[in-house]
């Protein structure tokens, strides 16, 4: 199957991304206080993100929800329909594998709680960022990245 690699990566990122917040919003509970793990560098810290990636465009009507699942969808659809209409390398299937499985974690985060679960807070150098996210939201934006930079087909 041609398209094997981008189903491996999209189902391992869904579910290191939901293996990832059930462990650390259920289990470890963080919810109930912060957790230093190598502080100020990584922390777990409870969110709910009932916007987009990295906690932008918060909004907290049902409709935005819907709207949110709605445009993941929609994208995730339209990665796949590219990538089957294109000669895409492999680095370019790994990486839409992982935006599709990062944007379908998200989605049944939305489905299940009305909002995105987050935990991942990283500070440096005297910088104090208020802003929490999950490793969905890490395959996204990578994933995303990577077919801009590994897209056979762009101008040189």
């Amino acid at each position: 199957m041609r398209y094997r690699l981008l189903l491996l990566a999209a189902l391992a990122a869904f579910a290191i991304d939901q293996i990832s917040k059930y462990l650390v919003v259920h289990v470890m509970r963080v919810a109930e206080g912060d957790i230093d793990v190598l502080p100020p560098l990584l922390v777990f810290k409870y969110g709910e993100n009932r916007g987009i990636n990295f906690g932008l465009f918060q909004g907290n009507s049902d409709a935005a929800r819907w709207v949110l699942i709605g445009v993941s969808v929609a994208i995730s659809v339209a990665v796949l329909i590219w990538l089957m209409r294109s000669a895409p390398s492999k680095l370019m299937l790994f990486c839409g594998g992982l935006l599709i499985g990062g944007a379908l974690g998200n989605v049944v985060d939305r489905v299940l709680y009305g909002f995105v679960l987050d935990f991942l807070n990283m500070s440096c150098c005297g910088i104090n960022n208020p802003f929490v996210f999950n490793l969905a939201d890490v395959f996204i934006f990578a994933g995303a990245i990577g077919l801009v930079l590994f897209d056979s087909k762009k101008p040189s």
